[in-house]
């Protein structure tokens, strides 16, 4: 049903539950609920899940390791959904809503944040996005036309033109992706981190973008984009990023003594 809901091929929901009560003798209200526990394993590894499923974070391990072994059984899942949408050069990049970051109020309850922080920590969900080129691609180029557009909007058509596509153009090692300005013309350098989930999934940051934050506070900015796949949100970062962010170290370099 996921996969047709991102193709957009029409689907039954109550079909597909009568058809499994006859196949596997449970309930419609229990296979409802069992629907809203993939959304929520789905949820903790950062993906997106069925409208209509709200997660019910209550779920057991066993139902992480067997959605866990479906998507590892079926790798063509990510490339397809990524290339629905993350085709590069949009004739027009999709709209993007940016608002404030997440606070402590609009998490889950304690308990079940610590579960779904687990389950992305267990399978790397930050290391699996970070290598999702089309995503992040994708993501990138809808800042890009985000903030063309913001300046033509404040009459900066000047400032729009000048705007330029860093990570595309001269590589990564800027430390961000997107040269951009204020209207007053003071430099905007934006380091976009793009998931399909929700706000919260965890993302990497790499050791040259934390010295070019702290070394351009002013300037530097972090645009976390989300939901990607079905409705582009953002909110935005500036530093000092451990104001707002726990930063946790996953590489070390190593020397020989």
């Amino acid at each position: 049903m996921l996969a047709d809901d991102f193709a957009g091929r029409p689907y039954n929901k109550a079909a597909n539950n009568r058809s499994l009560q006859t196949r596997i003798g449970r309930s419609r209200g229990a296979i409802e609920y069992k629907h809203q526990n993939v959304s929520a394993v789905l949820l903790g590894l950062g993906l997106d899940w069925l409208e209509g499923y709200k997660p019910a974070l209550n779920f057991q391990t066993p139902l992480v390791d067997a959605v866990v072994g479906w998507l590892n059984n079926h790798p063509d899942w990510f490339a397809n959904i990524s290339i629905r949408v993350a085709l590069p050069g949009f004739e027009e990049a999709p709209p993007l809503w940016i608002g404030p970051p997440p606070q402590m109020r609009n998490a889950p309850e304690p308990e079940e944040w610590a579960r779904l922080h687990e389950v992305a920590l267990q399978h790397n969900v930050a290391e699996r996005d970070s290598r999702n080129r089309l995503l992040g691609r994708a993501g990138e180029e809808t800042v890009l036309a985000y903030e063309r557009k913001a300046l033509r909007g404040v009459g900066r058509p000047d400032l729009a033109e000048a705007v330029r596509w860093v990570s595309d153009e001269d590589g990564d090692g800027a430390g961000y992706d997107i040269h951009s300005f204020e209207p007053s013309g003071r430099r905007r350098l934006i380091e976009v981190k793009t998931t399909a989930g929700w706000e919260r999934t965890p993302f990497y940051l790499t050791r040259n973008e934390l010295a070019v934050a702290e070394a351009s506070p002013d300037e530097w900015r972090l645009v976390r984009v989300w939901n990607f796949r079905r409705e582009p949100k953002a909110f935005e970062l500036q530093p000092p990023l451990l104001a707002s962010l726990a930063l946790t170290p996953t590489v070390f370099e190593a020397h020989l003594r």
